[in-house]
């Protein structure tokens, strides 16, 4: 089932931002918090994916 979440950028640092992830999605996929993340960002298409570090 897509869902579709609107939220806002903001600035964390002087090089940082955050997104906030929706509580549900977070349970749904089993993250916790400090969890390692890998972000794949694709520039052609200006899109990225967040998924679980695999060592």
């Amino acid at each position: 089932m897509l869902q579709k979440f609107l939220r806002k950028l903001t600035k964390t640092g002087e090089y940082s931002y955050t997104i906030n992830i929706p509580k549900e999605i977070i349970k749904k996929l089993k993250w916790r918090e400090r969890q390692k993340l890998d972000i794949i960002f694709d520039d052609k298409k200006k899109e990225f994916k967040v998924r679980d570090w695999k060592k």
